[in-house]
């Protein structure tokens, strides 16, 4: 599209300008040197008018784990516009460039922070990712936790940390595959210390990274690789008694802390976090690790991308997908439902019941049933930002 052009660092000036504007903050020199230094890895397309940035947009190439396997996955990111060029359709434009981009370059998954749910509806994505805050009197914390091992506060390393993140992503679907640029860039930033567990046989077994600020002990991060682990990072938080009120952490939405307190009254907010869509269909179902064999139709449709509006006859079989396309839309004997629901459904944000029970996924129940026992039982969680 010639409105479209791959934008560099000769327009650096242009995009960091935009960016400003958009999500009003401000940058010291020291930190639009960082952000400079971060955006090589982005491709940014702006939208221009007469030689003028009018709208842009970034993608992250990134990867994901879904039920324990690598997806490549492109991360929308610092979508904006300026104010005179608003509601033209430059970004529906954008992100339809993004797309075939991705499509084409083997990510089948996508994901972003919207500022409206409702906006990226419209384009495929769906509301797939909740985060947990809690604020918890530290005094909840105190208790005897019957844990094996100790804590050492450590400086950054990446290894080490790496290590402990990567096994507990396994946990979830849709945590970032990290790499070493995105641990120093948007993980171990100055403002943070870090402290690591260790069992009983010197073994590491979890870490945080923390502040502790104004009476509050802030968890940027908190990874465990079992229950020992967990309960040494929470007595270690509970020893900073003499000079914190308050915990303030962010966990997977299924998390259960209350239940190992013995006071679990204390502030706890769901907050819908992150979306994602499925970018091309049948790549990302054949590669797909369903849980069982077997054979179902689901019609899919997709407004957005109208490629991916068909129906595909799913066949598995020992741990291998054979999938067909049918280009008709209409086995109703299958499962029919929009592209966002199937992402929703497959990267286990909600089963297939739920959506069924609400109106948003159509077919048999028996059907639906056995989709249900296709797809693992795996909760998402999303601990980054972008």
């Amino acid at each position: 599209m010639k409105n479209i052009k791959t934008l560099s660092e000769a327009d650096h000036d242009a995009i960091f300008s935009l960016s400003q504007f958009a999500f009003q903050y401000e940058l010291s020199e020291e930190k639009l040197r960082k952000k400079q230094e971060e955006v090589k890895r982005h491709k940014i397309w702006g939208w221009m008018e007469e030689d003028n940035l009018a709208a842009k947009l970034h993608l992250i190439p990134l990867s994901t784990y879904i039920n324990g396997k690598e997806f490549k996955m492109g991360g929308i990111s610092s979508v904006a516009t300026w104010p005179e060029y608003r509601r033209q359709g430059m970004v529906k434009h954008l992100l339809k460039f993004a797309l075939q981009h991705m499509k084409e370059n083997g990510q089948t998954l996508s994901y972003l922070h919207p500022f409206s749910f409702g906006f990226y509806r419209k384009y495929g994505w769906e509301y797939t990712f909740s985060q947990k805050e809690y604020s918890i009197p530290l005094e909840r914390l105190k208790r005897k936790w019957d844990w094996e091992g100790y804590v050492r506060r450590i400086q950054p390393d990446i290894p080490l940390l790496h290590g402990l993140y990567t096994e507990y992503t396994k946990k979830f679907n849709g945590m970032l595959v990290r790499d070493e640029k995105w641990w120093k860039q948007r993980v171990l930033t100055d403002k943070y210390q870090i402290a690591v567990a260790y069992n009983a046989k010197g073994q590491p077994q979890g870490y945080l990274i923390f502040n502790v600020k104004e009476k509050v002990f802030n968890v940027e991060e908190m990874v465990f690789k079992n229950l020992n682990g967990r309960k040494l990072l929470l007595e270690f938080i509970a020893n900073h008694d003499s000079m914190v009120e308050n915990v303030e952490l962010v966990v997977p939405e299924n998390d259960n802390l209350s239940l190992l307190l013995d006071e679990p009254r204390f502030e706890q907010k769901q907050i819908p976090y992150f979306m994602a869509r499925i970018v091309d269909i049948m790549a990302f179902l054949k590669e797909y690790p369903f849980n069982n064999n077997g054979r179902i139709p689901i019609t899919i449709k997709d407004d957005f991308l109208p490629e991916n509006n068909g129906t595909y006859q799913l066949s598995i079989e020992d741990g291998k997908n054979n999938v067909t396309f049918l280009q008709s839309h209409g086995d109703h004997n299958g499962i029919q439902c929009s592209v966002q629901i199937l992402t929703g459904m497959l990267l286990g944000f909600k089963r297939p019941m739920d959506y069924y029970q609400l109106g948003l996924l159509q077919g048999k129940e028996n059907t639906v049933e056995q989709l249900e026992n296709l797809i693992p039982n795996q909760q998402t969680y999303f601990g980054d930002f972008f």
